[in-house]
């Protein structure tokens, strides 16, 4: 017997959930990896984040030109400089029915902000949060912050009420594999809700008939199934079985566009993919060096940059759907500056040359950890760069692993990485994001996605003078400025700003916005 896409799906560990009636709209949907939590503070990852949007709402939220809206706070003002006063929308409940308020805003920022939770980042520059009355509340500032309303644009508000209830008033920690409530279970004030949850396989929402907004979409119930194989996702969706499919692996791209009743749906990614390196330990955890730092050496870091061949990367493995980039953000982002995107040469000899000068005339050996599973053909993209790096005496030991596993072992507390791929896409369309975030010396809430605790004081002053600088061209020199400095220490090797490509059946009507969030709130999909 012949089995179908779905059905070799299924003896994989992937399901799809059981058919409603003919009348209702299902948007069946496949991705290679899970969004691994419900909780949408757990994980600073655009999948996970995206996925909680359905359920979880912001005060703030971006419409399909990215730019702020208002969504839980039906409107804003700055009393002064540093206070940002949000007034609630009044009538709007969670789907439990309970009343959203001003103290769920509270509680909710409190618990972004604490243990766990990997968006504390995004209230960096709050001194307090405070309610006024049940439909306002004030954000008070350390000094002036321009984008503070882009800043909240991902942090969904949770139900006080809720949490406590069930005993997740803090977000379990993904990096020690903890979980608690709502790790499987969610609650919210969205367009969808929760149905059910098997970890891995499948995970099922449904339109939530109370909610605050007049619907766009006519999407009924939502399935998301994890089918880890290119081949049998793609297979899917061609037969029918799958209505899109959100990582389309770029080998697959022509055939989906020569298919009938299928279509690509490509545009740019504010997403930066790039290698970061330990700078911060004496010894490298993952190397044959013993009793020093490689990568602590500029020359080395020089060496290794000067070694990859983007262009191959672009040509060979990403299929010409990827944009070589010599900067930590790309175009789309506030603070882009064609000029300032200069790549090092690519060089072999005089990476050769660096080494030996660095002490390493025979190279060393390093283990580069790489998800399989999060970005568009990462491992594929890690296999081009061992076999680069090998050319100049650098023995690279590939560790790839699923998003999982990956995200706890570098991103846990003590980054448990040498040399590691991962991507940033900037919340707030904003080069001050990924400065702060990835390139600021760690102090715990600054640098918290610093993998490899890179550290300069004077890149440190400059972020700090951007995030309150308002006047356009002061902070656009700014930023070029931390270009520069970001370029000649090799502080990261960045690679690519990859393309999102999606793929749909024909009768799905989608919006795809740079920041490569999937949001049903804009789908709708015509009678099959």
């Amino acid at each position: 017997m012949r089995l179908t896409a779905l059905a070799a799906a299924l003896l994989c560990g992937s399901a799809l959930a059981a058919p409603l009636p003919a009348a209702a709209q299902v948007f069946r949907w496949a991705n290679d990896g899970d969004v691994n939590s419900m909780d949408p503070y757990t994980r600073n990852e655009t999948f996970l984040l995206a996925f909680n949007s359905h359920i979880y709402e912001p005060l703030v939220r971006r419409n399909r030109q990215m730019e702020p809206e208002p969504a839980l706070a039906e409107r804003w003002e700055q009393p002064s400089p540093t206070v940002w006063r949000f007034h609630l929308r009044r009538g709007v409940r969670f789907t439990d029915g309970t009343p959203f308020t001003a103290d769920d805003v509270v509680f909710s920022v409190q618990r972004a902000r604490g243990p766990g939770s990997q968006l504390n980042a995004n209230f960096a520059t709050v001194k307090e949060v405070r309610k006024i009355d049940d439909h306002t509340v004030e954000f008070e500032t350390v000094e002036p912050n321009p984008i503070f309303a882009r800043e909240i644009a991902t942090v969904g508000m949770m139900s006080r009420t809720w949490a406590e209830r069930n005993n997740a008033v803090r977000p379990a920690d993904l990096t020690t594999r903890e979980e608690n409530f709502a790790t499987r279970n969610a609650m919210g004030t969205g367009p969808f809700r929760l149905v059910s949850r098997e970890p891995d396989r499948r995970t099922v929402l449904e339109r939530n008939p109370t909610w605050w907004d007049t619907p766009t979409h006519n999407i009924e119930r939502a399935e998301l199934n994890i089918i880890a194989n290119d081949a049998t996702r793609v297979a899917a969706l061609l037969s029918g079985e799958v209505d899109f499919v959100y990582t389309v692996p770029p080998q697959d791209v022509e055939r989906i566009s020569r298919s009938q009743g299928v279509r690509t749906i490509q545009g740019p990614e504010l997403r930066t993919i790039y290698l970061g390196m330990d700078q911060s330990r004496a010894e490298l955890l993952k190397s044959d060096v013993k009793g020093r730092n490689p990568f602590q050496d500029v020359r080395v870091r020089r060496a290794i940059y000067q070694a990859i061949d983007v262009n191959a990367i672009q040509r060979t493995v990403m299929r010409g759907q990827s944009r070589p980039t010599g900067l930590m953000w790309g175009p789309g982002v506030n603070g882009f500056v064609e000029a300032d995107d200069r790549r090092l040469p690519l060089d072999l000899d005089a990476s050769r040359k660096l080494l030996a000068e660095a002490g390493y005339p025979n190279g060393f050996g390093v283990t580069l950890d790489c998800p399989n599973d999060r970005y568009v053909n990462d491992e594929a993209i890690c296999t081009a760069v061992v076999a680069m790096l090998a050319r100049i005496g650098v023995r690279v030991t590939l560790a790839a692993q699923t998003r999982a596993r990956f995200f706890a072992e570098v991103n846990s507390p003590r980054y448990n990485t040498s040399f590691y791929l991962l991507g940033w896409t900037p919340a707030t369309a904003d080069a001050h994001n990924a400065l702060f975030n990835l390139l600021g010396t760690r102090d715990g809430t600054r640098g918290v996605f610093n993998n490899g605790g890179y550290s300069n004081p004077r890149l440190d002053a400059l972020i700090g003078r951007i995030g309150v600088e308002t006047d356009a061209a002061k902070r656009q020199a700014m930023i070029s400025e931390t270009a520069a400095i970001v370029r000649d220490d090799v502080a990261y090797i960045p690679l690519h700003q990859q393309q999102i490509v999606w793929a749909a059946r024909a009768n799905v009507e989608i919006a795809q916005t740079a920041d490569n969030y999937i949001q049903l709130r804009f789908a709708r999909m015509q009678g099959r």
